[in-house]
């Protein structure tokens, strides 16, 4: 007599983990395989496959002749946000096609990323996202020598009682005309501080300045530069804040 199915069983996995079949084609240790997957070097029927628990039956595995098991290190990007985009980290879409660090894009290096130095809603520019926790802490505790430079949009024109008071809002201010027309001024603003914009556009209100746009054009020695808008790039190894 044949038993009924139960139906709080776990299913039966079929097949076996992508990372044994890559052991055995390698000639490898477990551990270097799953290396080898999640730094993708590994094709299931054409397809890459980053997760080492796959279950792989007849399909046809290739591992690239290029392979490198070396341990995957914590990758930094580099968004340049739009003032109408949420604070979201980067999509892989999104990554600029000519990013010049030619790094190869993994799934892993879009999961666990922190902003350590946000910008307010409505602003636009530099954003870092980082997994790399010695980034995030020099982001972060050294917070009042790195120099951030915005670029202020103002209504109007600006009285040098109104430019003074942005340059003394924060640590190490300075605040010069860039361009300036009848109904608008451009300002360039450095200075320093984790909470430099919000500081930055609150000292502007209390200026009486109607603030049109705010955008961050460097943190540090790391600008912005040609990076178009809502796209990402990754921070090559050589590049430091």
């Amino acid at each position: 007599m044949n038993r009924p199915p139960n139906p709080g069983a776990a299913p039966v996995e079929v097949g076996e983990r992508l990372a044994k079949r890559v052991a055995a084609l390698r000639g490898c240790s477990r551990a270097e395989a799953e290396r080898l997957i999640e730094g993708g070097w590994v094709r299931v029927d054409g397809v890459v496959v980053e997760q080492p628990q796959h279950r792989v039956r007849d399909e046809r595995i290739e591992i690239d002749p290029n392979a490198q098991a070396a341990a995957l290190r914590p990758m930094t990007l580099l968004l340049h946000r739009s003032a109408a985009a949420a604070a979201a980290p980067p999509a892989a879409a999104d990554r600029w096609d000519a990013d010049p660090s030619r790094e190869r894009l993994l799934r892993r290096h879009l999961q666990a990323l922190q902003a350590p130095l946000s910008l307010p809603p409505a602003c636009s520019g530099l954003v870092v996202w980082t997994q790399d926790a010695a980034v995030a802490r020099r982001l972060m505790e050294d917070e009042t020598l790195l120099e951030q430079e915005f670029q202020l949009d103002v209504a109007g024109p600006v009285s040098p009682v109104q430019r003074a008071a942005l340059q003394q809002a924060l640590p190490g201010g300075k605040a010069s005309v860039g361009s300036s027309q009848a109904d608008r001024t451009r300002l360039r603003v450095v200075g320093k501080g984790a909470q430099a914009p919000a500081v930055l556009l609150d000292a502007s209100a209390r200026a009486g300045l109607a603030i049109l746009a705010l955008k961050r054009l460097r943190i540090g020695r790391i600008a912005l530069g040609p990076l178009p808008e809502g796209r990402w790039r990754f921070l090559r190894p050589f590049e430091r804040f």
